[in-house]
């Protein structure tokens, strides 16, 4: 993966007028926080913001933050995007060390859906969990976790202790919170119901 470097520039003004002076200058406004030091008002210039933001790699990864000669890795906590322009108005970085062990949410994608006799029968795969909280070093925050589909049936929970995780990445949460489920098709579950209540009335007659 490409290195993403956030050119910053600090900000002297901060609070609500500072951010929006910020934007008139075209620039987006943000806060570095973390470690042993104060938090300090920051921004990029917005077209370089929106493009390392766009590559899908910089929310929640290690990037390098440069102010002149100075650069120092960070992680990418959050964006707040506008409202109606969809554009980014603000961020937070947070000072890391490159092999510090931090705890971070990373997102759960799911293959091999075509190879899931639950979900040819019609079945529904339902997520509980869109991302997991994990915790590794700062420089091995993956990419995604993946969870292989293949053989599972209607009924199938998968969860978080199911999960295969890289080396020296260990779930941060519990075991046993369900990340996703194959659930029956609807036709599938009245006509179970049906069954069942065709047996119980059978029963009634004798």
């Amino acid at each position: 993966m490409a290195e993403i470097i956030l050119n910053v520039e600090v900000r002297e003004r901060t609070g609500t007028g500072g951010a929006r002076e910020a934007r008139r200058s075209g620039l987006v406004p943000g806060i570095l926080y973390g470690g042993d030091k104060d938090p300090v008002a920051i921004s990029v210039k917005a077209n370089e913001f929106r493009k390392a933001l766009y590559t899908g790699k910089l929310l929640g990864h290690l990037v390098t933050l440069k102010y002149g000669k100075e650069s120092q890795p960070v992680i990418a906590k959050a964006v707040d995007m506008h409202p109606v322009t969809d554009e980014p108005v603000h961020f937070d970085l947070y000072r890391v060390d490159e092999h510090q062990q931090i705890k971070i949410d990373v997102p759960v994608h799911f293959a091999n859906q075509d190879e899931s006799p639950g979900l040819k029968r019609g079945g529904t795969l339902n997520v509980s969990l869109h991302s997991v909280n994990v915790a590794c070093a700062a420089d091995h925050i993956p990419e995604e976790i993946l969870i292989d589909l293949t053989g599972l049936e209607i009924g199938t929970s998968i969860r978080v202790s199911d999960l295969k995780l890289p080396k020296g990445v260990e779930a941060a949460v519990d075991g046993d919170l369900v990340v996703a489920s194959i659930a029956g098709a609807m036709a599938e579950v009245s006509e179970e119901a049906e069954g069942g209540e065709t047996e119980a009335a059978e029963g009634g007659e004798e």
